[in-house]
């Protein structure tokens, strides 16, 4: 999934929830790519977006599992296993910003740890191995947290994974 153009595929393929000529997703992936309106595109813009696809993601998508491209009929659709892939590439628009969580949750902690290590009022009761447990378990509850807020807002391939337009 490292070509933007097979996320697009994966991503548009998810939008519209069934089977899909290989000539209007090659449109989209074109319109995309160049950054117009599917009506805009020029006929070598098409041409060029469809022999790749044909030729090389389709082929490569369909062997991996994740589409299924029927030649006689010239559709593509979702395989079952897309929405394991999909789960990797997944984010709510609105998702939680989870790296500042932990960069935050990062800083408490080197400040909680400091102020146990220095003795500061309060906190020289607990020793350093308590210290060290608790930002253990406070980790680890974040990632609790972070894998069930994920597994339940999953669905939707993020727009900022296919935002690498190739010109």
């Amino acid at each position: 999934m490292s070509s933007p153009r097979r996320r697009f595929v994966l991503y548009y393929l998810n939008q519209v929830d069934g089977e899909v000529e290989i000539g209007e997703l090659a449109d989209e992936v074109a319109a995309w790519e160049n950054d117009t309106d599917v009506d805009d595109l020029t006929s070598q813009q098409r041409k060029r977006v469809y022999v790749s696809l044909y030729q090389t993601h389709v082929p490569k998508m369909e062997d991996a599992g994740i589409i299924e491209y029927d030649s006689d009929r010239g559709v593509v659709a979702l395989a079952d296993q897309a929405d394991d892939i999909s789960a990797y590439l997944s984010r709510e628009e609105d998702g939680r910003p989870w790296q500042r969580y932990y960069l935050g949750l990062a800083a408490i902690s080197a400040l909680f740890y400091l102020a146990v290590e220095f003795g500061v009022a309060g906190f020289a009761a607990l020793g350093e191995f308590t210290a060290g447990l608790l930002i253990i378990v406070a980790f680890a509850a974040m990632a609790i947290v972070h894998l069930i807020d994920t597994q339940r807002s999953g669905g939707e391939i993020s727009t900022e994974l296919i935002d690498n337009r190739r010109r």
